[in-house]
């Protein structure tokens, strides 16, 4: 990521493909793995690289992070958190997140201390595709009836009336054609893939069903024994094209602007001299990554030597930059990302406070 290339210190792969590359960011210059160059130069400006850290190197502390480390009000997870906060401006069908790319129970959401199912996008696409049968027949024969009434209602009504009604017919066959049109992007799913996740997340988007979708892309993974960094570098590549073909297909569908993207991990890996062949788990220091029209583009953060490898740095919340004497320090980090993000969706500083009482709002992140 940018920010890890300051010290020649730290282990990069060596893989062609992972060479460390130049980018910009408004106007900043960075350098990073080669596949986070190809993000479109519109997506880069408004992507933030953070250097914060979990504070724990468990795997099944997955949960505790999602609540950032149980700081949050009534325990609930920050995607849900988010959800609250989403659902009456975007004016879903469902204030709960969905969860469609978990790759362990882990990784599982909650809500109001209830346990979400995961949904597979195979299961998805089982669940919401018009199947075929008698009920799907008797459709044209229900249509055929509510023409017939429609007809009987319309002649004894006033113009005014026979307007609204007009309006509102119209109104139901463009809706049922908007909505079929947006199952039948679902019928080319054929795996749990995390190209299958985004094709259903962006149906969801558009169905206005959920107002957080959390999906699961590969980055590397717990890459103990991993010679060369072989499987890290495959992920990568892979990774970051699944980032890009989202972008790619968030803004086809007019959407670049009213959806964000983040991550979070359980633990960050350590990446320190002698990681050639493998890393270990890192509680000091993990990077998310948050994509969307609130964010002013670049690193928050950093990072530096610390117990034999190296953890994240203090941040200063005005600039987001990383200092020895800045306002937020690493144990806060991850309050602090949770606070940012809903400032960033518009949610109040009572809200903020409320929901996520440790940590401070990173303005220099903000656009």
């Amino acid at each position: 990521m940018p920010g890890c290339y300051e010290d020649p210190n730290i282990t990069h792969s060596t893989d062609p493909t992972m060479a460390p590359t130049s980018l910009s960011i408004n106007g900043q210059q960075y350098t990073a793995a080669a596949p986070w160059a190809t993000l479109p130069q519109s997506v880069l400006n408004r992507t933030c690289f953070w250097h914060i850290m979990t504070n724990t190197p468990v795997h099944p502390k997955e949960p505790d992070v999602l609540k950032l480390m149980d700081i949050t009000l009534s325990d609930e997870m920050l995607p849900s958190i988010l959800a609250n906060q989403l659902a009456p401006a975007l004016g879903t069908i469902q204030t709960q997140p969905i969860s469609i790319g978990a790759a362990s129970p882990s990784e599982g959401l909650t809500y109001g201390g209830q346990a979400l199912p995961i949904i597979p996008a195979l299961a998805l696409k089982a669940t919401l595709t018009s199947p075929t049968g008698p009920l799907t027949n008797l459709q044209p024969l229900r249509d055929q009836t509510m023409n017939s009434l429609y007809a009987l209602y319309k002649n004894g009504a006033t113009k005014a009336q026979q307007n609204y009604i007009d309006s509102l017919v119209t109104s139901q066959t463009q809706v049922r054609s908007i909505n079929q049109n947006l199952l039948n992007q679902l019928t080319s799913i054929k795996d749990n893939t995390p190209a299958s996740q985004i094709l259903a997340a962006i149906t969801l988007i558009q169905m206005k069903v959920t107002p957080v979708i959390a999906i699961h892309i590969p980055f590397g993974g717990d890459n103990h024994a991993d010679a060369n960094l072989t499987n890290e570098t495959t992920q990568t590549v892979s990774g970051v094209a699944t980032i890009v073909s989202l972008m790619s297909q968030l803004a086809a569908a007019g959407l670049q602007d009213q959806v964000t993207f983040m991550t979070l991990n359980v633990f960050g890996r350590t990446i320190g001299p002698g990681n050639t062949q493998g890393r270990q788990h890192n509680p000091n220091h993990q990077v998310s990554v948050t994509i969307g029209k609130p964010f002013k583009g670049g690193v928050i953060g950093g990072i530096a030597p610390l117990d034999g490898d190296y953890g994240a740095l203090a941040i200063d919340s005005a600039t987001g930059a990383a200092s020895s004497s800045g306002d937020v320090p690493p144990a806060a980090s991850l309050g602090a990302y949770g606070q940012t993000l809903l400032a960033a969706v518009g949610a109040s500083a009572q809200t903020i406070a409320t929901q996520i009482p440790s940590g401070a709002v990173i303005t220099g992140a903000l656009a």
